[in-house]
């Protein structure tokens, strides 16, 4: 009896720490409930997240208590097919590790391999450090990173780019979390090629391509945020343009969507505007109808093959 009280007076005597407060209190929590609002489906890539989330609160706290004081290795490869929310889970994520106190300002800097590589020699080197200058104290996103590498061009500068982001990614991984992004297959053959990037990248997330169903809900929502809505016969249509438009080439997930439903409030301005002859009410000027989605070049063409 008088060990176990013993032992009650140490433990209120350690440090402690309550996870689940630090949890709230970090405002983590409400960056996943955003991601969990923003985005439709994704459930392995929230996991993901969830997961990578729950390893850095519990990293924080090991660090808060004298556990540890080495700064875990944060960098990230993204791969999946455009439009799959890779861009909108990197802010996140930025927003995240600000938040855990991983990095100083919580911003992104999204590149692709313009930014990086110059032209010229002597031009790489200043352009890539001018776009690490800028992302020091947050994330840097470098989509499509394997067109960094061109073996088949011997006088590419990608590789002097490659160079001087490996050591930044390796030496000032405290200030700066790198994020690679692009197509499974090519990120693949881009880490054969260059083994320095794989073990510098401690966390790998793939997204997946959207089903049909989550596609119109993502159209849905988008078109929310405008005030506009789809009736039944534009639903209808839109659902029939989703299952032909993905089987096309450069099929981009929610950027296609997002597009198509552009090209959709464009004609029906048009249609609105052909057939006034009077006030309109708010009802009419927000519904998107079926000839709005149906006169998409898209029906055309599927009619042509038939």
């Amino acid at each position: 009896m008088h060990e176990h009280t013993e032992d009650q007076a140490m433990d209120a005597l350690t440090p402690q720490i309550d996870l689940r407060r630090e949890f709230e209190d970090s405002g983590v929590a409400e960056v996943l409930r955003e991601l969990d609002r923003e985005l439709v489906g994704l459930v392995p890539v929230k996991t993901r997240i969830r997961e990578t989330a729950a390893l850095l609160l519990v990293d924080k706290a090991r660090r808060d208590l004298g556990l540890t004081q080495e700064t875990p290795t944060l960098h990230m490869s993204f791969t999946g097919n455009p439009g799959t929310g890779k861009t909108t889970v990197a802010l996140r994520m930025a927003n995240l590790l600000h938040r855990l106190g991983y990095i100083r300002k919580g911003h992104l800097v999204s590149v692709t391999r313009d930014d990086l590589v110059g032209q010229y020699i002597g031009h790489t080197a200043p352009k890539t450090k001018e776009i690490l200058k800028k992302a020091m104290g947050g994330v840097l996103f470098i989509d499509e990173a394997y067109y960094l590498f061109r073996p088949e061009n011997e006088r590419d500068y990608g590789s002097e780019a490659i160079e001087i982001l490996l050591q930044v990614m390796e030496n000032q991984r405290d200030d700066l979390v790198v994020i690679v992004a692009g197509y499974g297959d090519r990120m693949e053959k881009f880490y054969q090629s260059n083994p320095g990037f794989r073990s510098r990248i401690a966390h790998h997330i793939d997204f997946p391509d959207y089903t049909d169903d989550e596609l119109l809900q993502i159209s849905e929502l988008l078109l929310a945020q405008q005030h506009y809505h789809l009736d039944e016969g534009a639903r209808r249509a839109l659902t029939e343009y989703i299952a032909i438009r993905r089987t096309q080439p450069h099929f981009a997930n929610a950027r296609s969507l997002r597009n198509a439903l552009d090209r959709a409030r464009l004609r029906q301005a048009n249609r609105l505007f052909e057939s006034a002859d009077g006030p309109m009410s708010a009802e009419t000027l927000s519904t998107i109808a079926e000839p709005d989605i149906r006169k998409s070049r898209i029906f055309a063409a599927e009619g042509m093959k038939r």
